[in-house]
């Protein structure tokens, strides 16, 4: 019967099959790797940010580190990065990932701040040029690979956060032997692009937009080009030749001028529609992340913790497991109207504060639920702008927006991050003056 559990159930089970029934499994898993290990290690180091600063330093200048340099090298890179092969730029980001990774494990916890920091922004860097490098290669995959990809990064939150969660609290592990574990993760993706990704696609894409035709020359009748007019021996060999090769050189500035400017007006474009729900959902959500989580703390007796630095942590896993959820729902929901989530983030900013400010929460995991809403609205906005740009920005643009609007999201956490370091200083100053020190008794992990 129509409307009936079962036919309803046939439908779904209809529209789930057909979504990917021509999807090539082999893109699916490596666009959904490419997502997974491009973004495990930012989760990692923020998920430690706690213990690699501990409480004096706010947790806002780790943010910073783990997202300024991704910031600034989406800003530029999408006017440029297109000379550089992907094959190359995959060493690149497995090479410098790795490198932060290390950086990081080996400092001695005696050692500089200044020292981790440089590791994190090593990782930063790979991860930033990654980003918009992968969203712009989806391009060439179609609609599914962008699904993959987003499904990719969620679970990326979800299992750097999980693994931290599990290795330093449930099993055990140290600081150091977790982040040092974390640099080999790298590699997966040249595994990813060198065996399981097909390059067909990227191949036929790339020749066909590097396409240009030969300017036309005045022709004889046989097809043959007219000789041009001769002085000497010497002039007749030298001076069309170097005319040609002016003219072509003259071509290609006046060629690389012109589409500088067309990308201009295109990021201009982007941004109302695309780049400032964006932007404005990655403000909220890593103010509360980086800035106000620090300070919901409650007595440990009404908790499942035993210190008050297993707060943090598990605030970081319940909101990757929301993004995860968000991120992996492409295929089957479609949010257009990106404010709509956007402004319910800024609710959920509002309404944390306010209990680290005047506690009105009055259970824990009330606010894991808060936190695991915020995860789903970051998902959701993120996911769903790429797909509305897939939709709705024609194909001879589509490669460079989506690499262009990636830096809304490095922008707001930016963003968030300078506001951050202010404010978790002053809730926890707050905190303290009115009876609550908690948030004074987490300290840097010697482990």
């Amino acid at each position: 019967m129509p409307g009936s559990p079962s036919s309803s159930w046939a439908l779904y089970r209809a529209r789930f099959a057909s979504i990917f029934q021509n999807a090539d499994t082999s893109v699916l898993v490596a666009f959904w790797l490419f997502g997974l290990i491009n973004n495990v290690l930012y989760v990692i180091i923020l998920s430690a940010a706690q213990d690699l600063v501990g409480s004096d330093v706010p947790k806002g200048l780790v943010l910073l580190a783990d997202v300024l340099p991704s910031f600034l090298t989406k800003l530029i890179a999408p006017y440029f990065i297109h000379k550089v092969p992907y094959w190359l730029r995959v060493i690149a980001f497995v090479s410098a990932s790795s490198v932060g990774m290390f950086m990081l494990a080996l400092t001695p916890p005696e050692r500089s701040v200044g020292v981790k920091m440089a590791g994190v922004i090593f990782a930063s860097l790979s991860s930033g040029a990654g980003e918009l490098s992968f969203l712009g290669l989806t391009h060439y995959y179609g609609h599914m690979s962008l699904a993959a990809w987003g499904s990719g990064t969620g679970a990326a939150g979800l299992i750097g956060a999980g693994l931290y969660v599990m290795f330093t609290d449930w099993i055990g592990f140290s600081v150091r032997h977790s982040l040092l574990a974390s640099a080999f993760l790298p590699v997966i993706m040249l595994v990813s692009f060198f065996l399981i990704l097909p390059r067909g696609p990227l191949r036929q894409g790339k020749g066909a937009r590097d396409y240009r035709p030969i300017p036309d020359r005045d022709l004889g009748r046989d097809g043959i080009e007219d000789d041009p007019p001769t002085v000497n021996a010497t002039s007749s060999l030298l001076v069309p030749e170097s005319r040609i090769a002016s003219a072509a050189l003259e071509a290609d500035n006046a060629d690389a001028l012109h589409k500088l400017g067309a990308n201009i007006r295109r990021a201009r474009s982007l941004f109302l529609p695309y780049m400032l729900p964006l932007l404005l959902v990655y403000v909220a959500e890593y103010t509360i992340n980086q800035g106000v989580s620090p300070t919901l703390l409650f007595p440990l007796e009404s908790t499942p913790f035993r210190e008050y630095r297993d707060f943090y942590p598990m605030y970081g896993f319940l909101y990757q497991l929301g993004v995860f959820i968000s991120r992996s729902s492409i295929a089957f929901i479609r949010i257009k109207h990106l404010y709509f989530p956007s402004l319910l983030q800024v609710g959920n900013l509002v309404i944390l504060t306010l209990h680290a400010l005047l506690p009105f929460i009055p259970s824990v995991y009330l606010v894991f639920i808060i936190i695991f809403w915020e995860g789903l609205l970051g998902g959701a906005v993120y996911v769903n702008t790429f797909a509305e740009i897939m939709q709705n920005v024609p194909t001879s643009e589509r490669e460079f927006s989506l690499g262009a609007t990636s830096v809304s999201d490095s922008g707001g956490i930016c963003i968030a991050g300078f506001v951050s370091m202010a404010m978790e200083v002053r809730l926890c100053d707050w905190q303290v003056h009115h009876g609550r020190d908690w948030c004074k008794k987490i300290q840097v992990s010697q482990r």
